[in-house]
């Protein structure tokens, strides 16, 4: 079926977003268009102001209303320590358990080389210059436990390693609640890894 061209537009829009492909991004624009009014103007204008009014971080590269970010700002944070994660993303869930108080570096991606991400692509450069400007006296990893982020925490640990900085990386392994015959080795080979004395 074709579409009129403002309906085809903004399902081509849709399918810009991760992972929506063109059936998902057909039910987004219908569902937008039996919004009423209102809220579809609410919707547009929440996102016009999330794009104005979010900065990145002069520092540590967090996404914030303001440069330096909160986090960076705060007396109240152990400045020996910096947690290294991906994406925002991953910052946000981290500083939901209430558990580190230190500060934070965020990447703004993972090396790729099958994506044509490489080293330079993001921010290693500016954490390391932090590492020689600031007082910094652990690292911690916070990256996935994937191909890209196992390729990265590799790389960082080669670079962080002269700076007579120790480096730490969060442990992996099972969820609370998960059975152990439905985990796949690589998880349950991260568990024993991660064993703790109790």
């Amino acid at each position: 079926m074709i579409y009129p061209k403002a309906i085809a537009t903004l399902i081509e829009q849709f399918q810009k977003f991760p992972s929506i492909g063109p059936k998902s991004a057909q039910r987004m624009a219908f569902y937008l268009l039996r919004m009423p009014n209102a809220e579809v103007q609410k919707f547009a204008q929440s996102i016009v102001d999330a794009k104005e009014q979010t900065r990145t971080c002069e520092i540590c590269f967090n996404l914030s209303s303001t440069s330096p970010c909160e986090i960076c700002q705060s007396t109240r944070r152990d400045r020996s320590t910096i947690c290294v994660v991906a994406e925002t993303k991953d910052l946000i869930a981290i500083e939901k358990t209430n558990e580190y108080q230190g500060l934070y570096h965020v990447l703004q991606g993972l090396i790729s080389p099958m994506d044509g991400i490489g080293a330079d692509d993001i921010r290693i450069k500016e954490l390391l210059n932090r590492l020689t400007d600031e007082n910094v006296k652990e690292v911690i990893l916070a990256l996935t436990p994937s191909v890209e982020g196992e390729a990265t925490s590799l790389y960082l640990s080669k670079l962080i390693k002269p700076f007579g900085i120790t480096i730490s990386r969060i442990a992996f392994g099972l969820p609370v609640g998960a059975d152990l015959e439905y985990a796949d080795e690589i998880t349950l080979a991260r568990a024993i890894e991660g064993r703790r004395e109790i």
